[in-house]
Formats: structure tokens, C-alpha cells, sequence
């Protein structure tokens, strides 16, 4: 999904879910800024790929991008005394699951390549709908205050 997707279901979480203070960036930084491994992974993507080919098979996501993180998330629950991060980290990976590009559900542990869930459905409509039933909740949320 793109990142108007993920912002826009984040924000929907955080509103449903009345989150104040530090929970909000909590959040945002689980449900939205764990991408930023793209940015981090990006110039090894150009050096390999380059700037117009798409190659298949270059696995540009790191650990962050798949379940394995929960090893992680999880602890770090515990020890900030929220459930914050992970209920967002696993709606981030909901969304990314939802497309057909390659995942690595236990990278860097495995090589076994998943491609997610109803793959049959093209990712155009899958984000279309997604963001329309997100921007629904949101006006929903605003109006009932």
C-alpha cells in the first residue's frame, strides 16, 4: 500500500482508539515511519536495479517490513507499557501483506517468499478500497466527535 494509505489508517487508529500523548507518535512511528527502511535500502535497490528497470527478485525490504519484527516489538511493548506499537506494526504489515509484491515473512532468517493475501484481486483496487473504507471511518470519527 502507499504511504497516503498507511497515514490515512493510522490516523483512523489513532482516533478510533482515542490515543493521547506519547501514543499518538507511538503510532505513527509503527503504523507509518517503519518504511523509512525503504529510504535506508534505496540506494542499494538504484546500484543493483537502477533507476528504470524493475527487477524482480531484488528483496528490498529489510526485517523491519516483516513479521520477524514482532521479536522486537513485542519486548519493547512490555517495556514502554503499551500495546500501542505492535497493534499498529501488525496493521502496517496487514496492508503491505494485502499487495502482491514479494515478501520474506522470516527474512533475514529464511528465503521462503510469500505474496501475500488475495492476490487474484489487482493492488489498484485493494488500495482504492482500502482508503476509501479508511476515509469513510475517519468522516465517521470527526463527526461523532
Amino acid at each position: 500500500m502507499t504511504i497516503f494509505t498507511h497515514i490515512l489508517v493510522t490516523t483512523v487508529g489513532v482516533k478510533v482508539l482515542h490515543l493521547q500523548g506519547a501514543e499518538i507518535p507511538l503510532a505513527y512511528a509503527f503504523g507509518v515511519a517503519i518504511d523509512i527502511d525503504h529510504v535506508i535500502k534505496l540506494p542499494y535497490y538504484l546500484k543493483a536495479v537502477g533507476l528504470k528497470e524493475k527487477q524482480m527478485g531484488y528483496y528490498w525490504r529489510s526485517s523491519l517490513q516483516e513479521p520477524v519484527g514482532f521479536f522486537w516489538i513485542i519486548p519493547l511493548c512490555f517495556f514502554l507499557g503499551t500495546y500501542v506499537p505492535a497493534l499498529f506494526y501488525f496493521m502496517h504489515l496487514c496492508l503491505d501483506y494485502s499487495v502482491r509484491f514479494e515478501k520474506m515473512p522470516f527474512y533475514p532468517y529464511s528465503k521462503w517468499v510469500a505474496r501475500g493475501w488475495l492476490i487474484n484481486v489487482p493492488d489498484k483496487t485493494k488500495e482504492i478500497c482500502v482508503f476509501a473504507t479508511a476515509l469513510c471511518l475517519l468522516i465517521a470519527a470527526f463527526v461523532r466527535g
